[in-house]
């Protein structure tokens, strides 16, 4: 805090201070007659009528004056420790908020980059777990029978696992859109599994708020395992042995198996699908030699340009439990000739019917490089085609092959961070570079999986 400030905040708490004694004493009577005094003295000095409604007049306007003023200091303290933080952050919030009923374009100018001070951080060791539904290992075990357990589905031929590929593959299908009972053909994208426990927000709109409510939908959809009614999942779970001990000894009692206890096992096996090894951890535990120069590169440019912006604290999303909160955003595929090239604004996700463009759920980054295809669609096969498209879309930059044109992020002493000064310009190098510090979000273990494949 400058030397300036700190003198204009040290005499505006004492003024605080001083007039809230003074009030104080009013209150008490010490400078005004005390209530049932019964006179007052006028002008002349005789004795007046008492004037209580005049002393309370002042009490209260004093009173709302040191608020107002208090309230001023706390904005000024806030606005110095915390400039882009406090007003990026509430910014970005309200547009995700307003997004959600106005036509997005309007907002546009609204939703500028944070580029200032950023704090890179891994995951956390512990996985939140809402307070009914604790995780131990017995739900665990439960869970992950569930997950790949096909009478989840109508037919028996779809389990969790048919679209989030744990074994083989990064958590999800490979496929542009999932591929349900009868071969129906999804909407949208089935997005990773592992992670999902650090989310706020599931599926690509949002629409669940925890991992319990996402695995509510997928067994009731009639395009993906198409079960008519939670009564007829918990029907068919009661008719078989081998699930009544499982779950008494999940969750310590004997009671008809209910859905609600088939989601809770499924959540707790999916808030074991953690990935924390990835050179990117290791590198901001303090392992300088975890990521490639091209990958640190990238991940200077991904502050600088404003990635962070959205995709934001240790998983990578604003939806996330932990970090910044920017959950909802829009997708400004309109402005983009390369996001228009693949249909991105067909699909309106949490807009409304006939905006121009869709509002969807950040989604997190961690392993982005092993789950194509990318988007709500499915449309992107490649990475740095992906880049291409958020760099566009998003950022409204302009992509170019001459290096020359090349804006090159700079240390801001005073912002605390890297800044391109004027608008935004990439390069195929640029690309390249954030396409190689996405890379290094990938697990270790799952990387290797895919190699194999």
């Amino acid at each position: 805090m400058n030397a300036d400030l700190t003198t204009l905040l040290t005499i505006g708490v004492l003024a605080v201070l001083g007039a809230a004694t003074v009030l104080a004493l009013l209150v008490r009577g010490d400078l005004a007659p005390r209530a049932g005094s019964g006179v007052l003295a006028n002008d002349s000095g005789r004795a007046g009528p008492r004037d209580d409604g005049g002393r309370w007049f002042i009490v209260a306007g004093l009173g709302m004056g040191i608020f107002a003023f208090s309230l001023k200091l706390a904005v000024i303290v806030a606005l110095q420790h915390f400039p882009q933080q406090t007003i990026g952050r509430l910014k970005n919030a309200a547009v995700a908020r307003v997004a959600e009923k106005v036509e997005p374009e309007t907002l546009a100018t609204v939703a500028e980059p944070v580029r200032s001070f950023y704090v890179w951080a891994t995951l956390p060791a512990m996985v939140p777990a809402p307070a009914d539904n604790p995780t131990t290992p017995a739900k665990i075990a439960l869970g992950e029978i569930l997950f790949n357990d096909t009478a989840l589905s109508l037919d028996h031929t779809i389990s969790c696992a048919s679209c989030h590929d744990i074994t083989g593959a990064a958590g999800a299908d490979g496929r542009s859109t999932a591929i349900g009972i009868h071969g129906t053909l999804g909407h949208r994208n089935a997005p990773t599994v592992f992670n999902a426990a650090f989310q706020a927000r599931l599926f690509w709109d949002g629409r669940a708020a925890s991992l319990e409510d996402q695995a509510m939908g997928p067994p009731l959809n009639p395009d993906e395992m198409g079960m008519p009614s939670p009564a007829a999942i918990e029907e068919r779970f009661n008719a078989a042995p081998r699930y009544r001990s499982a779950f008494a000894n999940a969750f310590g009692e004997n009671g008809p198996i209910s859905m609600r206890r088939i989601v809770q096992a499924i959540a707790a096996y999916e808030r074991s699908l953690i990935t924390r090894d990835t050179p990117y951890d290791r590198f901001v535990q303090g392992d300088s030699g975890a990521m490639s120069v091209a990958q640190q590169r990238g991940m200077a440019l991904f502050q600088a340009v404003g990635c962070v912006n959205c995709h934001s604290g240790p998983n990578f999303s604003g939806a996330a439990l932990v970090g910044p909160k920017n959950p909802f955003v829009p997708l400004f595929a309109s402005r983009s000739a390369l996001a228009r090239s693949h249909d991105l604004a067909a699909d309106k996700g949490r807009a409304v019917a006939n905006a121009q463009n869709g509002v969807w759920r950040v989604p997190s980054l961690r392993n982005v490089a092993l789950t194509a295809p990318y988007f709500h669609n499915g449309s992107v096969d490649n990475l740095p085609e992906a880049v291409r498209v958020m760099a566009t879309a998003q950022l409204g930059a302009e992509i170019t092959e001459d290096a020359r044109q090349r804006r090159v992020p700079v240390w801001s002493r005073s912002q605390r961070g890297f800044v391109v000064n004027g608008g935004i310009v990439l390069d195929g190098r640029d690309i390249d570079d954030i396409t190689a510090f996405l890379g290094a979000l990938s697990s270790d273990f799952l990387a290797a999986r895919v190699a194999r494949k």
